[in-house]
């Protein structure tokens, strides 16, 4: 630790004074991370974030669906104080469920000249979409 005044190191780093002086009562170099030291929610009370969070884990609702069961209970809820109060507990983002997808497939690797059309889409498309022409 530099035994040189506030004012000399402050010149020195080209930083204000009282950055220094904040940085010398630290016991550690990493910058501390800014914001509340326990985040918590500013519109629901402690018993209202343990009531969303236990509904989130029994029904394991999406986000949306969740909001509208419970705001006839918590008129106040937003969308977004859901999705911030989920996040601090951690279940935001619901498990995937096995079964629930099918299982995608690669398509398959042709040689170099030839390649792969896909005509799912085939019959939503303009028709004039359909027509070729040769030179």
């Amino acid at each position: 630790m530099s035994q040189a005044s506030l004012a000399t190191l402050s010149r020195e780093l080209g930083i204000n004074p009282k950055t220094v002086a904040k940085w010398r009562k630290r016991a550690t170099v990493e910058d501390l991370k800014t914001g509340p030291k326990a985040p918590h929610s500013t519109t629901l009370t402690e018993a209202e974030e343990a009531m969303v969070a236990a509904f989130r884990r029994h029904t394991l609702l999406p986000l949306d669906d969740c909001l509208y069961a419970l705001q006839p209970s918590l008129p106040h809820l937003t969308r977004s104080a859901l999705h911030r109060c989920l996040q601090r507990h951690g279940i935001s983002r619901l498990p995937d469920v096995k079964g629930d997808k099918p299982k995608r497939q690669r398509f398959k690797r042709y040689p170099i000249g030839f390649s792969h059309i896909d005509i799912a889409l085939g019959s939503k498309l303009p028709k004039e979409s359909f027509i070729c022409s040769s030179a």
